[in-house]
């Protein structure tokens, strides 16, 4: 399969993934307190990934996340050259989502009920970096793990392997939005921070760090504990 194949279904998929995902937020808000907004965003969020996975997962794997493209090479399931170009052409895609969804909401008038195009934060708790930190490298520990068991050749989950990890990255959804507003993927939360901060919402953008480095930190932290759990059972 041509590299800029690859490329292209990485960026469409991480595109999709954020205008349903934080599109949603953006429509129905993620105000634990009330329920039904923060649960459908997770559902937004976990459903894409299983559209993708049908769509798109034949052509590049569907990882539409530079944390999940992370513990694919680290776990020797790509090369640097390639990750390289998927972590570019994911954050592309995010930019292009997020942009979309600025045009989408500007011209209709319509309220971003999350304030700044679903983009992630601190507040949920309380403002501590190191809680974050932990909630985001624990979320996307459970992500990834999950993620790289379900697409071992050893599982044999075959055509549901898509319907596990969508219904995975729900399950982190529904703890992680009331704390950090889970992003379990860099480029979903960078897209929208900085399109905010183009719009003059400055805010997403200085925090922004935390939910590039937690992901990638829990995705590389599950890639070392697969592959040990996995030489382990082959002895």
């Amino acid at each position: 399969m041509s590299s800029i194949k690859k490329y292209v279904a990485e960026c469409i998929g991480t595109m999709v993934l954020v205008i349903l995902g934080c599109g949603t937020a953006m429509l129905v808000g993620c105000d634990a307190s009330t329920g039904s907004g923060y649960i459908l965003t997770a559902f937004a969020f976990g459903l894409t990934i299983v559209g993708m996975a049908y769509c798109v997962g034949n052509i590049s794997g569907c990882h539409i996340n530079p944390a999940v493209s992370l513990g694919v090479l680290l776990s020797g399931g790509m090369k640097a050259a390639e990750f390289f170009g998927y972590v570019v052409s994911q954050c592309i895609g995010a930019l292009l989502g997020s942009g979309i969804l600025a045009a989408i909401f500007g011209l209709g008038g319509v309220d971003d009920k999350t304030g700044g195009f679903g983009s992630n934060g601190l507040s949920g708790v309380n403002g501590s970096i190191v809680a974050g930190l932990l909630v985001e490298i624990v979320l996307t520990f459970i992500f990834v793990l999950t993620i790289l068991g379900v697409t071992s050749k050893k599982a044999g989950h075959g055509s549901f392997g898509g319907l596990v990890i969508g219904l995975t990255l729900t399950l982190v959804h529904i703890l992680g939005i009331g704390l950090t507003g889970t992003s379990v993927n860099p480029a979903r939360s960078l897209g929208p921070a900085i399109i905010a901060a183009c719009t003059g919402n400055t805010a997403p953008i200085i925090d922004v760090w935390v939910f590039i480095v937690g992901p990638l930190v829990g995705a590389a932290l599950a890639a070392v504990c697969y592959k040990w759990m996995e030489s382990s059972s082959e002895k």
